[in-house]
């Protein structure tokens, strides 16, 4: 009777995780996806992701670490089916500003998010977990599937492309 059922370890630590760390995983997102209620539904998924995978997960001190893919990950989806969707969406529509085009509207307003959204994807996404979520080049490579020397590449690489950016706003 001591024992606590798996089901119930992954309940708590879920749980846990949420409450922790829920607000800076949306942040992550909406840098990725440019927009809240996406970035919320991206990291409700990651988190229904983690809890059914609980008990395969082989290192339960590492489920930050997976969330955080999965986030970059589930972003990565966003984008590529908006492109698909953008790509294939009928020409000549008007468009209606939504809800979240004036929550956001906020976010755009800063020069250095407008930097940020010229650079390449890889690049941006380097920048945003090292300076934004303060993570190490190692947590970056693993968040992104990627190694170190790539992470470095894009961190430099997209540095000096925001510098220029930046330069020529001013």
């Amino acid at each position: 009777m001591g024992a606590v059922p798996v089901e119930w370890d992954a309940d708590m630590a879920v749980t846990a995780l949420y409450s922790a760390h829920f607000r800076s995983l949306v942040r992550l997102a909406v840098l990725l996806v440019r927009d809240i209620a996406t970035a919320e539904e991206v990291v409700q998924d990651a988190f229904v992701a983690i809890h059914g995978a609980w008990r395969r997960l082989r290192d339960p001190d590492k489920a930050l670490a997976y969330l955080r893919q999965s986030v970059v990950n589930r972003s990565r989806s966003v984008l590529r089916h908006r492109a698909v969707v953008e790509k294939y969406a009928p020409k000549g529509l008007p468009d209606a500003p939504s809800a979240e085009n004036g929550a956001i509207g906020e976010l755009e307003r800063s020069a250095v998010i407008e930097a940020l959204r010229a650079l390449p994807t890889r690049q941006r996404e380097a920048l945003v977990l090292r300076y934004y979520g303060d993570l190490s080049e190692a947590e970056i490579a693993h968040a992104m599937g990627i190694s170190k020397g790539a992470v470095k590449s894009h961190t430099a690489r997209g540095m000096a492309a925001l510098r220029s950016v930046l330069e020529k706003m001013s």
